[in-house]
Parts: C-alpha cells; structure tokens; sequence
C-alpha cells in the first residue's frame, strides 16, 4: 500500500489566514436608503446623465399616475438654479395622516424613506400605474443633495424637508390646503452625479412633452429659468394634446415624405384587460418606433411591440393573399417596420419589466391585448383605403426583396477569389487587363455572337451573346430577378454588384453596347436591357458607360459600291443623293446581325471611326418623371401601358408589322 502524501503546510497556514480574516463582523446590513446611495447602479442604471434624468421621469410618473386615474388635471414642472427641479400636481395628495406599521411616521414620511413603499402594489389606489415597485420617490430622495415636499390634503397644507433621504425634522403644518395636491422639489446629489451634473432644459421639455402626448387629459404647464436655456427650448409653454398620439406623430412626420397619404391611427379598450392607443404611418425612410407602457416609455421594446408587429405583418399578407399577391409570403416584421414612423402606447394592470428602469416590457398579456387590438383595425384600414394600401403593399415587398438581394449579395462576397473571377462560359472577352478603352457588346443570339466575334477587335473589344428577350426586371419580382441565369452572367461579365452595392472601380469595361437587331424584336430587347441597367444598376448608366450601337437595315449597292442605311428614311436619301445616277440598285434588307458576315459588322457597327454609338443618359433634374414613363411602359400593369397605347398612337409612323 502506498504512503499517503503529506499535505502542503504553508497552502494550510495561508487557508486559516484567509478564514480568520472572514467573519461575521464582515457582513454589513444596509438600512433604510443607504442601499441605493451606495449602489446607485442598481436602481437607476447609472450615473451619468441618462440616470440622473431619470429622477425625474420617477417624479414626473407619479404626477403621471394621478392624471390617468383621474384625479390630476394639471402638472407644473419648473427648473431653477436656486431651489432645482420641482414637479407639482392637483391630484389626491400624498397620504399625511400616521402609518399604521410606523405609527411615530406619517404616510408620506415612509414613502419617502423606506424602499418598497407604495400605494400601487394592490391595484386600490391605482387601476394602472406607472410605479410599480414602491422605490422611486425614495430613491429620488436618497440621491438628492436636498428635498422639499409640500402636500395639500385633508384642508392642511404640509412641508417637510430632507437632506441626502435624511429628514430634517418631522412634518411641519405650514397653513390651509386650499385645493389638494402634492409638490416635490429636490436637487441631485453631486457627490453621487459629480460636481458638474445638471438637468438639461431640452431633455426635461420632451420628457413633458411626450407625457402630454400620452394622455390627452392632463396640461402640463413648462417653465424654465432663461439663464439655463441655451437653445430653442421654451422658456415657459403650455402642453396639453387633445389629439394624443395622432397628435404626436404629425408633428413627428413633419417635412418626411409618406408612403400612404393618411396615417394608421386608433383607440382600443377591454375592460379589465387595458387600452391600447396607436398612430402610425409609413415614409420613403428609415422609421421609428416609439413605445409605453402606463405613460412609461419604453425604448428597449418588449412584448406590446412584438403584437404590433405581429398585427401589422398578418395583416399585410392576409391583405396580399386576398387581391392574389404571392409575393407577399417574402415579408417579415423588420420589412413591414423598417419604414414605419409608429407610435404605441398601452394601459395595463401590474405589468412587468426587465429591471427598475422600466425600459423593456416583458408582459406576455401585453402582446396578445395589442395584437388583438390592431388586427382588426388594420384590416379595415387596409381594405378601406385600397390605393394606399396597394402602394404601401407594394413598397413592404420592394422592401422584402431588397432585403434578401443584400443578403445573397452578402453571401455572394464571401466566395473565394477564384470563384469571383470565374466568367461566362459565352463571354469572348478583351485581352486588356484595365477598363480604360474597353468595350463589352451585348448581342442577341449565338449566330449574332459568331460575327461580332469575328468582326471585334480582340484587345479592347468583348461580346456576350444574350438568349433572346432577358427577363422584365420591371415587372418581375427581386426573386426571379436572382434566379435568371442570364442576368446573373451579365452582372458577373461586368464584374459589379446592382443597387447600392455598385462601384464604378469593379466595373471591367469602359463602355457597355447593347447591340440588336434593327427591328422590332431588337428594339423590344434592347427596351429590356435599358431597363435592367436603369432598375438594377443606375449609376452605371448616370457615369456614362451604356451605349446603343446603331446596325444597318439596309444595304445598298450599284456597281461596285455599296452603302448602309439604318431606317428607311435613310435609304430613300441615299436613292436621291449617291444612287440617283444610271443603273440598277440592289436593296436587301438585313433581317439580324447574324446574316452580315463580319467585314460587314466591323464596318458599320464596331469599328470607330466607322460606327454610330447613342449614349443612353437620365435627364437631370426629371427623376420622378424618367421613373413613371419606364413603370407605365414596362411595370407590372399591363393597363398603364395600353393608356400610353391609346394616348400616342397618333403619332406613330412607319409601323414595322
């Protein structure tokens, strides 16, 4: 049998060194507010100035909550280098009578003193509050310098001050109520906030602001000492919004161009569950939303925004599904709120939050009440308001493709390098290595693609042939779109991305031709590849680089001379002009590219010196219009473009039938 190893006598003389140093007298018991003065973190997230602009929303709510139950009418909020910020309401009054519990202690004493002291706790006094948790107003005052609370209740009208959460003394009767009433003042502490910590006008004016908002019952009256505004905040200013959120969000949307002329808006209340209000509209940019819970914003979110937007994305492909809209099945909730200005506000009994700051609600009834809410009402909208609901529908899928085109291109970026290089199998392409001076031809069919290989000038000239007529991008979804095969060799010939994803340096050619038959069937094509470059890759159109090669349609010979006309009436000013002599002139027509044998095509069509090239170029200054015309000519409504039919078939000559 093994001996046994000896243990380590200086690791066991360290270990009863470490537990003598550790004993009971080591545990401390905080009391009272001393918690909250030694871990400030812990109840308001902080201290820097977002945690010390949260006394006041503390303050401010419990005027808030007197409001929404009605019993407020008006709240004062002033800012003043002398005496700080002061909250003032004209609700019931902090109780001032003794506490049965701490029968030496008033009431409002205890709230102020005592952490997990409230009347909200057993929905009494309170049907929906804002303070949940019983430590607001106290913690207020354990991190205020000095506080000074007056209450007006019971005919009396009482003061008491306090002095980092420390009374000063006890409640002191200073005259008659003449109303009812309670009126909070205190300043932070800067040995907790530091020296130079100050409440800011601004701030504090939206705080009011969206509280005013919130409820359309209460004024709140704003004022502000002039020396502490350094802005366009108002010195003084009285809010009250009978209009509510829908008020709210005009003012928000001001100067945004909206997607639907009129914004989503409504009201929503069951009894013993909540109330839900919303306003909410959608603009050419990125959105917002803003939620609350019980006039408590909440800027993290949580289960009322995941009903919204559970409402809002039902509703949107139920709406789709109903008018035969299959692309609709591609929408998620980021689609549908990307591009919503949105506000939210509900009204519920003892709701949850994720910690004291209240930023996330976590209340699982919350989503189900506003799913319900918004549901119906937006199905109503959508169906009553068909044009702007058609357009905004069409705006979320635009959205919803756009989104998966980034993604692929995303995963697209992450192939090798040999894999990014490799070109279409069709593609002829120059032997330069820089795009400066280079030419890619886009052509219809192998047989077009035959000569015009034959025909290019190898160094600096490429050419793609193209399957016939290349998919509508105008009418076609972001999904076909990714799938055609041809368009996906031709961005892959050019070397760039589409969309906002283009960069002139990845560009391989100088210049782009689209090069197609002189006829009907070559015009259609060229229509299309037109399109796709001013869908898919505008600023490659913008920079300069697309071009239209002008081929003959006719050839004409007398002798031993030939000549090219490109129309007819070209032709006929040929008859008249270099053919008007003696003798017999041969006219054939050219029915594509690929019956002129390569001399040929070099000569009138790629050669420079010899060829003729148009430049394809968006007007400046006519955006909106240049983008109409391409959707009634190629977009998805076949009606738009037998209108434009109709209204111009006056003016069409020389039809090619």
């Amino acid at each position: 049998m093994a001996p046994r190893t000896a243990r380590n006598p200086a690791k066991k003389s360290a270990t009863a060194k470490a537990a003598a140093g550790y004993s009971a007298e080591d545990i401390e018991v905080l009391e009272g507010l001393e918690p909250v003065r030694r871990r400030p973190g812990m109840y308001i997230g902080g201290t820097d100035e977002r945690a010390l602009h949260h006394l006041f929303a503390e303050v401010l709510d419990n005027a808030m909550d007197e409001a929404v139950a009605g019993h407020a009418s008006r709240i004062e909020v002033s800012l003043d280098a002398e005496t700080g910020l002061t909250v003032t309401d004209n609700g019931r009054g902090i109780p001032i009578d003794p506490h049965p519990k701490f029968k030496k202690k008033s009431a409002l004493e205890v709230i102020l003193t005592t952490l997990h002291a409230g009347g909200k706790f057993g929905g009494k006094a309170y049907e929906t509050s804002g303070g949940l948790h019983g430590v607001g107003v106290s913690v207020v005052n354990a991190l205020a310098e000095a506080l000074t609370v007056t209450v007006e209740r019971d005919g009396k009208k009482v003061r008491q001050t306090y002095t980092r959460g420390v009374p000063d003394g006890p409640l002191k009767a200073i005259g008659k109520a003449r109303s009812t009433g309670t009126s909070l003042s205190f300043r932070p502490d800067p040995t907790i906030f530091g020296t130079t910590a100050a409440f800011k006008p601004a701030r504090l004016y939206r705080m009011c602001r969206s509280k005013a908002y919130l409820f359309g019952g209460v004024e709140i009256h704003w004022s502000c000492t002039p020396d502490l505004v350094s802005d366009d905040t108002p010195i003084k200013e009285i809010l009250n919004f009978p209009g509510g959120l829908a008020d709210f969000l005009e003012a928000s949307l001001e100067g945004k161009e909206r997607v639907t002329p009129h914004p989503f808006q409504g009201r929503f209340e069951r009894q013993g569950h909540g109330k839900v209000e919303w306003a909410m509209a959608w603009v050419a940019d990125d959105g917002f939303l803003h939620s609350y819970c019980n006039t408590i914003p909440t800027s993290e979110g949580g289960t009322h925004e995941a009903g919204l937007r559970a409402a809002l994305t039902k509703g949107l492909k139920s709406y789709g599904q109903m008018i035969g809209n299959k692309r609709v099945q591609a929408i998620t909730p980021e689609d549908v709120t990307g591009s919503l200005c949105g506000l939210l506000s509900v009204f519920i009994r003892e709701p949850e939050f994720q910690g004291q700051t209240k930023e996330k609600l976590s209340s699982s009834d919350a989503a189900r009440l506003v799913e319900q809410a918004l549901k119906d009402h937006f199905d109503h909208w959508l169906t009553e308001n068909t044009p702007a609901a058609n357009r905004l529908l069409d705006w979320i899928v635009e959205r919803a493709e756009e989104r998966i085109r980034r993604r692929q291109e995303k995963e697209v970026s992450r192939k090798t390098a040999v894999r990014k290089l490799r070109l279409p199998g069709k593609l002829a392409d120059c032997s330069r290595d820089h795009a400066a001076g280079t030419e890619l031809f886009l052509v219809e069919g192998d047989s077009a693609g035959g000569s015009a290989k034959q025909a290019r000038d190898r160094a600096t000239q490429a050419v793609l042939p193209l399957r016939g007529k290349i998919l509508n991008v105008a009418s076609a979804g972001q999904a076909k779109f990714r799938a055609n095969q041809e368009l996906n060799d031709l961005l892959l010939a050019l070397g760039c991305a589409p969309g906002n994803q283009y960069r002139e340096e990845d560009l391989r050619y100088d210049r782009i031709v689209i090069m197609t038959d002189a006829d009907v069937d070559g015009a259609h094509i060229a229509s299309l590849l037109i399109t796709f470059f001013y869908r898919e890759i505008p600023e490659l159109v913008r920079g300069g680089h697309l071009y239209l090669a002008v081929p003959p349609l006719y050839r004409l010979t007398q002798g031993g001379r030939s000549d090219y006309a490109r129309d007819e009436a070209e032709r006929d000013r040929l008859l008249e002009t270099v053919f008007n002599g003696r003798g017999k002139v041969e006219i054939s027509r050219f029915k594509g590219l690929g019956e002129m044998n390569p001399v040929q095509l070099k000569e009138t069509t790629m050669k420079p010196g010899s060829r003729t090239l148009l430049r394809v170029t968006v007007p400046d200054g006519d955006g909106e219009e240049t983008e109409s015309l391409v959707e009634r000519l190629m977009g998805r409504k076949p009606e738009l473009r037998f209108t434009y039919i109709q209204e111009n078939a006056a003016f069409a000559e020389d039809l090619d039938i």
